[in-house]
């Protein structure tokens, strides 16, 4: 399967990389030229152990690759994940600035082509796909497309082992497609008997 991953911070980085290491091909898109840059050759920005050596191994196999241009990676691609930050509002109020996913839905948006699942990675309150996918039909009103939520349980130190051999998977859907479609990117865990929790998009 083709994936591509909007944004290379932890939870973008160490998923596009775990997803290579099943078999899949992954761009990572990003706007930060110089992380991008440091990634093509083999730099990874944060520590994880054991993250370096699954960037390296699957960058030279053709399964992981890196760049800042979005337009080629989106129509590329069958599914996308929006993995971009979500900081704590600037109005001191507790609640997440979501802009970031609203900015890539945007970006997104008119490079649809043909059916793409896009699915919301970030950290963010429930109900935030259904925004992105609203912002997405208003954008392109042609785009062919399902939304889909799949939370990241990532613990900083041991992030590689809770993707790859996760307690569970969450996914939240609207479509059975959807579903059909987000368990084949995680048919190496089904093959291993990882429980997917399927829920409701509004619940996961």
């Amino acid at each position: 399967m083709k994936i591509t991953i909007i944004g290379t911070g932890y939870v973008g980085l160490v998923s596009g990389a775990c997803f290579s290491e099943f078999g899949h091909e992954v761009i990572c898109i990003d706007k930060d030229k110089d992380k991008i840059s440091k990634l093509q050759s083999g730099t990874v920005p944060i520590y994880e152990p054991g993250l370096e050596n699954i960037v390296q191994k699957n960058a030279l196999e053709q399964r992981l690759k890196f760049d800042t241009d979005a337009s080629k990676a989106v129509p590329w691609a069958d599914t996308i994940f929006i993995a971009v930050g979500t900081p704590s509002s600037r109005r001191g109020d507790g609640y997440a600035d979501l802009s970031f996913i609203y900015d890539a839905a945007r970006e997104i948006a008119p490079l649809l082509t043909g059916y793409t699942l896009i699915v919301n990675k970030s950290t963010s309150p429930v109900g935030t796909a259904r925004q992105v996918a609203r912002i997405i039909r208003e954008t392109n009103q042609d785009a062919h497309f399902d939304i889909a939520s799949n939370p990241e349980f990532l613990r900083e130190g041991a992030a590689i082992n809770d993707f790859m051999k996760p307690d569970r998977v969450v996914i939240g859907v609207e479509t059975e497609h959807a579903a059909d479609v987000l368990k084949d990117v995680y048919k190496p865990l089904y093959l291993i008997e990882t429980p997917i929790v399927q829920a409701d998009i509004e619940t996961a």
